[in-house]
């Protein structure tokens, strides 16, 4: 059955989300002592309902041993999450419009840092597959640092689709790999991007690989085989970032 709340941990987390998507924050458990002033008054503008911490600890799917500060959000991925219909209807790529669609991860801390880095180096929206892909979940958010609520997470039903309309609509779809075609050092990132990530092990399907204008690779020590999928992505939005300085200021 398909998961339709999630939970986040700790004041940070849940000022993040009230801060930045109040949609998606259902309910609050709270030791009311641990609700400051500025919390408060972020619940309050949102109009969430506050019920006792243990109500919501005592919950099974809340045992997770999550370090909590007394405060726990739950959240709704209908409301936090955007159908990729929808999404486009507003995108209007530029050459410093970049998205990252994430190709079939299993290891949610991935996806959770993957987020954080996409929000922290500009990207416009993080696509995630509805099948074969780790989903969101309270690791994800936890992982994320709250970035979670601040950069769109955009649902994808068909990622073979969703590649084929966005290249009709000028994305130049880059392909990360090991044996990519090209360093990421040497792209010049001149018209929008979107960076595709496969699998921790297998990486990118064969399908989704014909699909991709170019691959790119991570430059590296030759004593080293690979980087981490989140580590690659890390360092190919950053370089990408260093293209188009105009993404960080937004």
């Amino acid at each position: 059955m398909k998961q339709n709340k999630v939970y986040t941990y700790g004041k940070h987390a849940l000022a993040e989300a009230l801060a930045y998507a109040p949609r998606a924050v259902l309910k609050v458990f709270a030791d009311p002592k641990e609700l400051d002033k500025d919390l408060r008054a972020l619940v309050a503008r949102a109009g969430v309902t506050v019920a006792p911490l243990a109500s919501g600890v005592a919950r099974a799917d809340m045992k997770s041993g999550a370090a909590h500060q007394g405060i726990v959000g739950q959240i709704s991925l209908f409301n936090l999450l955007v159908p990729y219909s929808k999404f486009v209807e507003n995108l209007q790529p530029t050459p410093a419009t970049s998205l990252v669609l994430l190709a079939g991860l299993e290891d949610p801390h991935n996806v959770g840092t993957i987020i954080r880095s996409a929000a922290g180096f500009g990207a416009t929206a993080v696509l995630i597959p509805e099948k074969n892909q780790a989903p969101v979940t309270s690791t994800v958010l936890k992982v994320s640092a709250g970035m979670a609520f601040r950069i769109p997470l955009v649902t994808v039903s068909d990622i073979e689709q969703t590649l084929v309309d966005l290249k009709k609509r000028g994305v130049k779809v880059y392909g990360l790999a090991g044996e990519g075609k090209s360093s990421i050092t040497e792209a010049p990132f001149a018209e929008p991007a979107l960076f595709v990530l496969g699998n921790e092990g297998a990486g990118l399907s064969n399908q989704v690989r014909k699909l991709c204008d170019t691959t790119l690779s991570v430059p590296m020590h030759p004593r080293c085989e690979s980087l981490n999928v989140a580590a690659s992505a890390a360092a190919t939005l950053y370089e990408w970032s260093t293209k188009h300085p105009e993404a960080l200021a937004k």
